[in-house]
């Protein structure tokens, strides 16, 4: 895949850091032109900032571009898309709508959980003004730069929670959003070859989800041993990326337009591995893996690992028709 994005013009929002900052790095290590966005460029406390991200691209033999860019602000976003639009003749090519506000209260609801009518109202404008509105107006713009091409790929970072109860309601109601509306933008988008789909990471070693596992105490929603099984089998945060290059170079993108697939889907289609060259487990798909998660470790010993469980069969068994 060396190169293989050579000439590509790509947007990865909130890539400052975690899953994001690694999506950015293998885009811009496959060839492609790569803005990157964030609330700030300098260091914001944590110790990670697009000019970080930058450099590190550079080192890889890449290119990037860091864009202020708080995406809770439509002007701001607009921006970047005519920045964009402007630099490179019209062209874009690649939109991962990655940027999501509520990642540190979503680590602190894991700590301290709470029942949504004892969380503040506000919990739900943190989640989802920027991890699902943010993403339809990013979508927006970037439609308007690809069906004249008549092509591009446009990739939405959700989870299981837009399936499945996991931290609250206001994350779980978002991510299912942010999976419909690349369900049904791929409908609009299928007569002009615009492809648009939903990507669901597994666990993965952001900065945020290592320093909590280092600090973690509770005893609670995450059992120590749980935890720990997360930490020694989980993603690194380039493995999204990895599977995203795979995804933008791939001449029958069309087909997976509009559907949701997990980084383990695409690794095992592709047949790619983690930049440590391991496999992750897909908890959501895989059935060994996922029997191991819950603790049947001896029947998952016998299960072979093409065995997936069909997507029909989680939504049935996770909702009550």
């Amino acid at each position: 895949m060396n190169r293989a994005l050579s000439g590509k013009v790509a947007i990865v929002t909130g890539a400052s850091r975690g899953i994001g900052k690694g999506i950015a790095l293998q885009l811009a290590e496959a060839g492609a032109r790569v803005y990157i966005t964030g609330r700030t460029l300098l260091p914001n406390g944590r110790g990670t900032s697009l000019t970080d991200c930058v450099e590190e691209i550079k080192q890889r033999g890449g290119r990037a571009i860091p864009v202020q860019c708080d995406h809770e602000k439509d002007d701001e976003v607009k921006d970047l898309f005519a920045r964009v639009s402007t630099e490179q003749n019209g062209r874009l090519d690649i939109l991962v709508n990655n940027a999501y506000s509520a990642a540190p209260a979503d680590i602190d609801h894991v700590e301290k959980p709470k029942r949504f009518w004892d969380q503040p109202l506000e919990m739900w404008n943190q989640t989802n003004s920027v991890g699902m509105r943010g993403v339809y107006i990013c979508a927006v713009y970037a439609a308007r730069l690809m069906v004249p091409a008549r092509k591009g790929l446009i990739v939405n970072i959700s989870s299981e929670g837009g399936l499945t109860y996991g931290l609250n309601p206001c994350y779980c109601v978002g991510k299912a959003a942010v999976d419909r509306i690349a369900s049904d933008c791929a409908h609009e988008l299928r007569e002009r070859n615009v492809a648009f789909l939903s990507l669901w990471p597994g666990a993965t070693r952001t900065e945020l989800w290592m320093e909590w596992a280092e600090n973690c105490q509770t005893k609670t929603s995450l059992q120590t041993t749980e935890r720990d099984r997360y930490v020694l089998n989980s993603e690194s945060p380039e493995f999204s990326g990895k599977g995203i290059v795979h995804l933008a170079s791939d001449p029958d993108i069309m087909r997976k337009s509009g559907r949701i697939f997990t980084t383990g889907d695409l690794a095992d289609e592709y047949g790619f591995k983690d930049i440590d060259g391991r496999s992750p487990p897909d908890y959501v798909r895989r059935a060994r893996d996922r029997l191991s998660l819950t603790g049947h470790t001896t029947l998952a010993a016998w299960v072979p690992s093409f065995v997936k469980i069909p997507g029909w069969m989680l939504s049935a068994y996770y909702h009550i028709w």
